[in-house]
């Protein structure tokens, strides 16, 4: 598949579809079809909306596996992806594979064609949910070089969400290790958990550091606050704010979508 370039210098608004759970997770109840055609539902809703990427992640499969995940979800995510793909063919994908399975994601993605995967933790390590999980920068970059997939952008998070640091290390230095020796494109910047805004000084730190790689917020993205991470970020990784209820999971409402596209481009173009 062929995925349509990104502008390096336009400003980025990704949706994020939310995959209920898939064939294998506990919480599984639906047949595969019928997620494949929520999937084709939301990735529609967003390019009508005007957004410039869908990341597709395994939302629903929590409790997580803290690196490979199933061949059985690998196959699920697969599917979903290609759904996507030929709903909306201009619409370039990016996949993440939860909670941390990087070359998983990568496999995706060079498979189906996407733009880009996210890594929740790219380059050292930190306390999650799942334990501690540590980032495989090398192992992820050398599997990019093999399957010669250069063209799939790597976004890492920093200090990301639903984690903490194993000791104290500066947010510079992260973002410095990130970008500079895991070579990622893009720097993910989130709050505390799913759905929680952004400090807006770390956000400015990011920015400051961050070099040639863009900075994107990974969470926490709303109507009101898309004004104040306009003056840092460049652009927008937004899930929960385009459901009922500002609430993660379920199908993206198609109205709240467009309302927060038209807000994006209102913001980040002044």
């Amino acid at each position: 598949a062929v995925r349509r370039p990104q502008r390096r210098n336009r400003p980025m608004l990704v949706g994020v579809i939310h995959l209920p759970a898939l064939p294998g997770s506990p919480g599984a109840q639906l047949p595969l079809e019928t997620i494949v055609a929520s999937v084709i539902d939301d990735a529609r809703a967003l390019a009508e909306a005007g957004f410039d990427v869908c990341m597709i992640e395994n939302f629903g499969d929590a409790p997580f596996f803290k690196d490979a995940v199933p061949p059985v979800t690998v196959s699920a995510m697969t599917v979903c992806a290609l759904a996507a793909i030929e709903a909306v063919p201009a619409l370039p994908i990016a996949v993440n594979v939860l909670r941390n399975d990087a070359a998983s994601a990568l496999a995706i993605a060079h498979v189906v064609g996407a733009a880009a995967i996210r890594i929740n933790i790219h380059c050292g390590a930190r306390m999650t949910d799942q334990g501690i999980i540590e980032g495989r920068a090398a192992e992820t970059l050398r599997l990019r070089s093999a399957l010669r997939a250069a063209n799939v952008a790597i976004w890492a998070d920093v200090d990301v969400k639903h984690s903490a640091a194993l000791a104290p290390y500066p947010l510079d230095q992260e973002v410095h290790d990130v970008v500079e020796r895991g070579l990622a494109s893009a720097v993910i910047v989130t709050g505390d958990g799913t759905g929680k805004a952004v400090d807006a000084g770390k956000l400015a730190t990011v920015r400051a550091v961050a070099g040639h790689a863009k900075v994107l917020v990974g969470s926490g993205a709303t109507l009101e606050n898309l004004p104040m991470l306009a003056k840092s970020a460049h652009g927008v990784i937004v899930g929960s704010a385009l459901r009922d209820g500002g609430r993660a999971g379920g199908t993206i409402v198609a109205a709240r979508a467009k309302e927060f596209a038209a807000a994006y481009r209102a913001s980040f173009a002044s």
